[in-house]
């Protein structure tokens, strides 16, 4: 089949594929979304009508489609990363979250001594910082302890801004950063900071559902936006492109999901692998790195390169090769103790998506 053809192939599965909640006649009516989500909450979540108000107001908010699937996928996401816990206690934290800092203190090159000399301050409660850290048992209580300690010092945000070691917080482990940086149209008043608004039921399931189910995709699966989830935006739409542009080039691949590395200015292994499909494509290599810079939206799919690469994959296989798969990341946290990966979490919390779609 003539590259043309394989792309008419190719736009037409694309268009069959639609969203993963294609088909279902979602319920919208406030009232009776809260009586779902009650519904399929699972049996150990407390405060039922306190999760469904908050859920609600969030899909509400962003204008989410509140569909049995796109509920099932926030439930399944909040039961694994706190089972349904608002500030969930994280064994160890005091001695983790110091091991961090003096990792994060190293790497700019701040002296250990000063952060020594930082902890042994007194606080307003007449212990110490250290003291304080030492007993800290929720992330929300180890960034409320930061933010404090910033605030107690000469020159504490110039110092220490950047080393506060709580980077994701609240029922749904978002990303600080990324709850910072979509926090226009937040539909609640709040006093504090948008970080203090993660650590709250509302504000974590606000920014977590966003981070879930806030941008455009054609997965067939939530599988997949578990996936992204984890790796973020479109990174198991990325990994099936790098799979492809294996399979077209010969050039084996990370399925990590980065096609480009933030800030980089020379071509990392997924554009040279790409560059050898220039000529075959009739692209240059100003237009593959402008091409890959669109990963990270939808728009990416509809790109000379994607549709090229997918077209030659296809044709080396004989048939349609995967537009999704989940990529292939080793978790790394200070939290993490044992080797995980995005599809162990991604294929954790789809189990438990699965069980709360037969409820």
């Amino acid at each position: 089949m003539q590259v043309t053809g394989w792309l008419v192939v190719i736009s037409a599965l694309l268009a069959l594929q639609g969203c993963v909640t294609q088909g279902e006649a979602p319920e919208q009516d406030p009232a009776k979304v809260r009586a779902q989500i009650v519904r399929l909450l699972p049996a150990s979540a407390n405060d039922r009508e306190g999760w469904a108000r908050d859920i609600q107001g969030a899909f509400a908010a962003q204008q989410l489609s509140a569909s049995k699937s796109n509920l099932c996928a926030v439930l399944a996401v909040t039961e694994q990363e706190s089972t349904f816990q608002a500030d969930p206690k994280v064994p160890g934290l005091g001695r983790i979250a110091r091991q961090e800092i003096d990792r994060r203190a190293a790497s700019l090159h701040i002296p250990k001594l000063l952060i020594d000399a930082t902890l042994q301050t007194r606080s307003a409660s007449g212990k110490t910082y250290g003291q304080r850290l030492d007993a800290v048992r929720s992330e929300k209580q180890l960034s409320d302890l930061f933010d404090e300690l910033i605030g107690a010092l000469p020159m504490g945000k110039t110092l220490l801004g950047g080393l506060n070691p709580v980077r994701t917080g609240g029922p749904m482990q978002v990303s600080i950063d990324f709850a910072e940086q979509h926090a226009k149209g937040y539909p609640y008043t709040y006093a504090g900071t948008i970080r203090q608004e993660v650590f709250s039921r509302r504000g974590g399931m606000y920014f977590g559902i966003a981070h879930l189910l806030g941008y455009p995709t054609h997965y067939d699966r939530q599988l997949y936006r578990f996936g992204d989830f984890n790796a973020g935006w479109y990174a198991s739409r990325n990994a099936a492109f790098q799979s492809a542009l294996s399979r077209a080039t010969g050039v084996k691949l990370a399925l990590d999901g980065d096609l480009i590395a933030p800030g980089a200015i020379m071509p990392g292994s997924t554009e040279q692998a790409a560059r050898r499909l220039g000529q075959k494509l009739d692209l240059r290599n100003v237009s593959i790195r402008n091409q890959l810079e669109k990963g990270d939206s939808l728009e990416f799919e509809d790109t000379r390169l994607y549709k090229g690469v997918y077209a030659l994959a296809d044709g080396a296989a004989g048939k349609a090769v995967p537009r999704a798969q989940l990529p292939g990341i080793e978790l790394k946290s200070p939290k993490i103790t044992r080797k995980l990966t995005t599809a162990w979490f991604a294929k954790r919390v789809d189990e438990r998506y699965q069980r709360c779609m037969k409820r």
